[in-house]
Order: structure tokens, then C-alpha cells, then sequence
């Protein structure tokens, strides 16, 4: 089993053994260290810290211990409960909080949990915080309270509704268009806390939600990376129930991919070039994703007369480069949305309300749509890391080799080619290396993987 311990949080497999997995003992010293990193940046009488969770079987467990653990060092606890990634993040700023932790694994299957780590801005760290809480809890050196400076837990269980409010009042989600075209959506929640947050979404708007794996009882039906051939039942279902679309979200919520009326994918990478169409057609100006995002945000970018720019990977870095650039709408290729004027963070709550906003305007189906915008591929594929690969050597062959071509090496290594492009990365939350690639044709884009693999496993031997 795994723990994978980086400056994005730590994340790993429940059971087995302390350091190798996510055990209680490992929950308990990275929560300690966090606290201690809180502590560190502001001088003050009191701390407060907020904690949300998705709906894995470990939830509640995984809570306990971090909460238990704050409270042991005098910071006080705000528990929201069952809710969302970016319901934490906005809980932060609203609560006043110190920071605030999310307690789930994202698109990784049951068995997995993690600690996301977030500032008093309700953002993800950065490097340099990170490393400073790893090199916290490699020390040991961590101070406990005294039993009358202990802190309190308080529940709070009305943000996802105050999230919700917010996005109403947003001048882009154009509430009373929505309602009037009276759509009919099918959500797959994943047996998560999207069960509980998009259909309470979807109401009020106006929006009939037709639910499928909406009981957060954290048992997945289904793998939980919301990719094509994950969403086989929300495909039938669209065509079944002839609803509008079809939509789904990961366990926490910060990823979103649709289904057209026909019951074919959208297109995970298009759920951000959408959303961004729409945005810019009435806030023209800048767009980031990541390197790993397709070429169709650019081209949507570019149409509407703003500057597209590329982040290395990691929700942190795109943040950043849309605060240097100014970027109005921005995220990842994964199907995350990030929107400035609500929050800096992946939010599927909002890339929601602003899809909606533009089919209701434009007055056509989820396929035309669709048929707008340039058809890109992509080929996403992994190596699984074992000891004997040398990742660092590797990535540096493939730098050298294709030195006369368009390299970036800012994260891993990205190639551009005149028609397509590969990116060769080490991943940040699981033990493999990332190959993706974009082109032209499906079957273009799957060859140039599977030639890298090939290229990669004859460097390794």
C-alpha cells in the first residue's frame, strides 16, 4: 500500500503500517505539524481552523483524529461535516479561519484518503509551506496545550448553502434565463458529498435533478475519476430519462465532466473551455490552465481577443499564474473551474450555474455546443513507478532527445510538436508517471502515447 507524502498534502491507502500507509499514528503527527505551521504565521491569543470532508468510508475516522488532534494543541475546530472542496475553501475566508483542511482523496478509489492543506486565503499551499510542514513533522518537535487552553469544536453545517447563495448572486449566472428553459439534468454524485451539493444546486436554479449515486455513503459505484469509461450508467440514464445533459463530479467535488443529450461525453477537457467561452464573451481577458490542459482554451482565448497562458500542474500554480496574469477564468483540463470573482479554487458548484448560464442563452443543445468548438484528443496513460526507475534520468533522456523541438521542462517535460504535443510528468499524487498527449485524431493522440511508453521503458532498461 502507499503514502505519498509532498508538499500538496498527504495522501494514502488506509490499513497496513505507520509511514507506509495513512494510518492513525501518520493522520494524527501531519495534522500536529499543520497546526504547528498555522501557529507559525500569525502571533495571536486564539487559532481557528476549518474541516469538511467528502463521504470515503474513512471520513469520519480520518475527521476525529485531525480534529481531536488541532483541539490538543489549542486551535479551535470549525466541523463542517459531510461537504465539498471548494465549500471548505470559501468557509476559510468567511469563517476568518487560520486555514482549513479537507479530508478526502479526490478521484483516487476508496481506499484512500488525505489530508488537503489550505492557508487563511482558503487556497492551497504553496512550495515553500508544504516543505516547511514535511520538515515540521520529520522534526517531532511539536508543543501540545495545556488542559484549560484546549481548543473547541464548533458544527457548522450551512455552508453548502451559503456556497450556493454566493453563486446566486453572481452577475454571469443568469438565474431567471435558467429557470425559464426548464432543464432536466442527471447527476451522478459518485455516492459523495456531489450527491448532496449539486441537486441542492441544480433546485435553485430551476433545475430538475434526476439523481444516480447520490447517497454519500462513500461506496463508489463506479471509479471514481470521472473519464468516459467510468460513466457508462450516466450515459444510459441521459437517453433514458431524454434529459438535457447528464453531469458528473468526483468525491470532492472540484472535478466536473457533462454528458451531451445523446448520451455521449462532452469531453472532460471542454468542461473549462466552455465555461471560459461564456465567461469571456462577457468579461473579455486572460485564461490559465496547465500544461497537461488541451489547445481548445487557448483557441477560445484567443477568439475572444485575451492572452492564454500555461501553468506547471498543481492547482497552486495555475492559481498563481492567473493572479500574475489577471486571468478572468482559468483551471484544468481535468474538468476543474476556477472563477476569480468567487474564489481562487476548482469549483464544480460554479462551472455548474455558468454552463447553464450558457446554454440558456444561447438556446441549443449540449451537441451544439459541443460542435463549436475545435476537436482535440487526448491520450492520458501512466507507468507505474517502481524503485529501479530513475524518474529525475529519464525525463532528462527525453529533454535531450527532443532538444531541436518546442520544450518546456517547468514541470516535467512538455514537448510541442507542429500538430500535437506530449507531456512527461512524475505524478503529485500517486506513485506513477504521467503521459499525456493531445492531437489531432483519437487514434493519433493514443499512438504518440503509446510511442513514449515505448520510448521511456527502453531509457529505463
Amino acid at each position: 500500500m502507499t503514502l505519498i507524502k509532498s508538499i500538496s498534502g498527504i495522501r494514502g491507502t488506509i490499513g497496513g503500517h505507520q509511514g507506509d500507509n495513512l494510518t492513525p499514528i501518520d493522520a494524527v503527527k501531519y495534522a500536529a505539524a499543520y497546526g504547528n505551521w498555522v501557529q507559525k504565521q500569525r502571533s495571536k491569543d486564539s487559532y481557528k481552523v476549518v474541516i469538511g470532508r467528502d463521504a470515503r468510508i474513512s471520513g469520519a475516522m480520518i475527521q476525529q483524529l485531525v480534529m481531536q488532534t488541532l483541539v490538543g494543541m489549542g486551535i479551535d475546530v470549525v466541523d463542517l461535516g459531510l461537504s465539498t472542496t471548494p465549500t471548505v475553501e470559501m468557509a476559510v475566508t468567511m469563517e476568518h479561519a487560520d486555514g482549513g483542511i479537507i479530508l478526502t482523496a479526490s478521484h483516487n478509489p476508496k481506499q484512500w484518503n488525505a489530508l488537503k492543506l489550505l492557508n487563511k486565503d482558503g487556497e492551497f499551499l504553496n512550495a515553500a509551506a508544504g516543505q516547511e510542514i514535511l520538515d515540521i513533522a520529520a522534526s517531532g518537535e511539536i508543543a501540545f496545550a495545556e488542559v484549560d487552553d484546549l481548543g473547541k469544536i464548533t458544527n457548522n453545517d450551512a455552508y453548502i448553502d451559503l456556497h450556493i447563495d454566493e453563486i446566486l448572486d453572481l452577475p454571469l449566472v443568469n438565474v431567471s434565463a435558467i429557470k425559464k428553459a426548464n432543464f432536466k439534468v442527471v447527476v451522478d454524485g459518485v455516492n459523495s458529498t456531489g450527491g448532496i451539493a449539486i441537486p441542492l444546486l441544480l433546485e435553485a436554479l430551476g433545475v430538475e435533478p434526476i439523481k444516480l449515486y447520490c447517497t454519500p455513503n462513500g461506496e463508489f459505484p463506479h471509479n471514481p475519476e470521472p473519464l468516459k469509461e467510468h460513466l457508462g450508467d450516466l450515459m444510459a440514464m441521459v437517453k433514458k430519462e431524454r434529459a438535457d445533459f447528464g453531469l458528473v463530479v468526483d468525491p470532492d467535488v472540484d472535478r466536473l465532466a457533462f454528458v451531451d443529450e445523446n448520451g455521449e461525453m462532452f469531453g472532460e477537457e471542454y468542461t473549462l473551455v466552455a465555461v471560459a467561452d461564456y465567461v469571456l464573451k462577457n468579461n473579455p481577458g486572460n485564461t490559465v490552465s496547465n500544461m497537461s490542459s488541451s489547445r481548445a482554451l487557448r483557441d477560445i482565448t484567443e477568439k475572444h481577443n485575451g492572452t492564454y497562458n500555461a501553468s506547471a500542474v498543481g492547482e497552486v500554480n495555475v492559481v498563481q499564474m492567473m493572479k500574475d496574469t489577471k486571468a478572468v477564468i482559468g483551471g484544468e483540463g481535468n474538468g476543474g473551474i476556477i472563477y476569480p470573482e468567487l474564489h481562487y479554487g476548482r469549483d464544480s458548484l460554479v462551472g455548474v450555474a455558468l454552463f447553464l448560464s450558457h446554454l440558456a442563452d444561447l438556446k441549443i443543445s449540449v451537441s451544439e455546443l459541443r460542435s463549436r468548438y475545435t476537436s482535440y484528443f487526448m491520450s492520458k496513460k501512466k507507468i507505474q513507478l517502481t524503485p529501479e526507475l530513475d524518474v529525475d534520468g529519464i525525463l532528462k533522456a527525453m529533454a535531450t532527445t527532443y532538444a531541436s523541438e518546442n520544450i518546456t521542462t517547468i514541470d516535467g517535460v512538455k514537448i510541442d510538436f507542429a500538430e500535437n504535443w506530449v507531456h512527461l510528468r512524475k505524478s503529485n499524487t500517486e506513485p506513477i508517471i504521467r503521459i499525456y498527449t493531445e492531437a489531432k485524431s483519437q487514434a493519433a493522440a493514443d499512438a504518440l502515447a503509446d510511442r513514449f511508453i515505448g520510448e521511456i521503458e527502453a531509457v529505463s532498461k
